[in-house]
C-alpha cells in the first residue's frame, strides 16, 4: 500500500511541470545572485582613479590599487565625471591623487580625495580603508618611524571561508524550508478542496502511511535542490565546502523531513489553499529573514536573539554550517540537535492527530 501511494504521488509530482520548475529555480536564482556579488573573483566595484602625480608614493599607490582584486579600476574618467558617474551607478566611488602629492615640499598636497555615494557602504568601507591603511604605511616609512601598535590575528579555523560560503548553507536551508512548507501546506490544502483527503478517511489507510508517503516522495526533489545549489555553488562560483558530502546530505535531508511536517501542521489547520498560502508565507518570511540565512544571528538584538534561535530553520542553519564549513560533527553542538528533532516530534505528532481528526 505504502509503495503503491509513493510511486503515485512521485508521478503527480513530475507531472505538475510549472510547481517542479520554481522549486529548482528558487534555488537556482538565489544562488546566481550571491554567486556573483560574492562568490570568485567578485570585487566591491568599479572605481575611477585619477593619479595627477608623478611622485614614487603616488606611483606606488596608484599601481597598488591596480593590482588589487579588491576593485576595478578605470582610469578614463576624469574627475569632474566622477559624481556623475557614480549616481549613474556606473562606478562605486573614485580616487583622487592630486598633483606632487607624495612629494617632500612642505607646500605639497598631503591628501588623496575619495569621492562615493554614503548610500554604498560596503563599497565604501573596503576603498577607505584599502586607502588609509596604504597612506598610513606609506607615512611611517616617509618619517622613518617604526610601527609600535599592530593586530595580531587568532582565527578559530584555519580553512578558507567567503561571506559567499556562509550565505550558500544558508540559501540551502532556505530553499528546502520554501518548497517543503509551502508544497505540502498547499498541496494538502488542495487535497482537501479536491476532497481527496475525505475519500482517503474512509479507506483503511491510517494517516501514517499517508503523511509518511508524501514525506518520503518529496524527498526526491530536496534531493535534487540540494544537489543543484551545492553543484552551482561548488562549481561556477568556487564555494569552499570542507565537510563530508554525505553528512551535508543527511543534514539537509533532516532539515527537509522538518519543514514537510511543519507543512502538515498547516495544512491541518488551514480550510483553504489561500488561507494555507497565507499562513506557510507568514511562517517562511520571517524565518528567512531572522533565522541567520543572510547574516548571523548573533548581531540581532539580545532580546530578539533570544527567541529567534529557537526557530526551526536556525539550529539546522548552525547544523549544516558546522559540518559544510568547518568539517564538523552535526553532534558538536548537542543543542542545535535536541531542538531540530524536538520541532520534528511535535510536528509528527500533531500531524498525525489533527490530520485524522480535522478531514472532512
Amino acid at each position: 500500500m505504502f509503495w503503491k501511494l509513493f510511486a503515485t504521488d512521485v508521478k503527480m509530482l513530475f507531472r505538475n511541470k510549472q510547481a517542479l520548475f520554481w522549486s529548482f529555480m528558487f534555488p537556482v536564482l538565489f544562488t546566481f545572485i550571491f554567486g556573483f556579488f560574492f562568490g570568485k573573483n567578485t570585487s566591491v566595484g568599479t572605481i575611477a582613479l585619477v593619479n595627477d602625480s608623478d611622485t614614487q608614493i603616488a606611483q606606488s599607490l596608484d599601481e597598488t590599487i591596480s593590482k588589487s582584486d579588491l576593485f576595478k579600476v578605470n582610469k578614463d574618467i576624469a574627475e569632474g565625471d566622477i559624481k556623475s558617474e557614480i549616481k549613474k551607478s556606473k562606478i562605486s566611488a573614485g580616487i583622487i591623487i592630486p598633483e606632487n602629492f607624495g612629494s617632500l615640499d612642505p607646500t605639497s598636497p598631503k591628501e588623496v580625495k575619495i569621492i562615493y555615494d554614503p548610500g554604498n557602504a560596503q563599497a565604501n568601507s573596503v576603498i577607505t580603508g584599502f586607502v588609509r591603511t596604504y597612506l598610513t604605511q606609506a607615512s611611517f616609512q616617509v618619517q622613518g618611524v617604526k610601527q609600535v601598535f599592530s593586530v595580531t590575528e587568532e582565527k578559530t579555523s584555519d580553512k578558507a571561508l567567503s561571506y559567499f560560503d556562509f550565505v550558500l548553507a544558508g540559501i540551502l536551508g532556505l530553499s528546502l524550508m520554501n518548497s517543503s512548507i509551502i508544497g505540502i501546506a498547499v498541496g494538502m490544502s488542495k487535497y482537501r478542496e479536491d476532497k481527496i483527503l475525505k475519500r482517503i478517511t474512509t479507506t483503511p489507510l491510517p494517516s501514517w502511511i499517508f503523511i509518511t508517503s508524501e514525506i518520503t516522495s518529496r524527498l526526491i526533489i530536496n534531493l535534487l535542490q540540494i544537489g543543484i545549489t551545492l553543484s552551482i555553488g561548488y562549481f561556477i562560483f568556487d564555494a569552499n565546502i570542507y565537510g563530508n558530502m554525505f553528512v551535508i546530505l543527511a543534514v539537509a535531508i533532516t532539515g527537509a523531513i522538518l519543514f514537510q511536517l511543519l507543512g502538515f501542521v498547516i495544512a491541518s489547520l488551514s480550510k483553504t489553499t489561500d488561507a494555507a498560502q497565507g499562513m506557510a508565507t507568514a511562517i517562511t518570511i520571517p524565518m528567512m529573514f531572522l533565522a541567520g540565512v543572510f547574516f548571523p544571528i548573533d548581531t540581532l538584538p539580545k532580546w530578539l536573539y533570544s527567541a529567534v534561535q529557537y526557530l526551526p530553520l536556525a539550529p539546522l542553519l548552525r547544523i549544516i554550517r558546522n559540518v559544510m564549513l568547518e568539517a564538523g560533527s552535526p553532534f558538536d553542538n548537542p543543542t542545535n540537535v535536541i531542538i531540530v528533532l524536538s520541532w520534528i516530534a511535535v510536528c509528527l505528532i500533531f500531524s498525525i492527530f489533527k490530520f485524522r481528526l480535522s478531514d472532512e
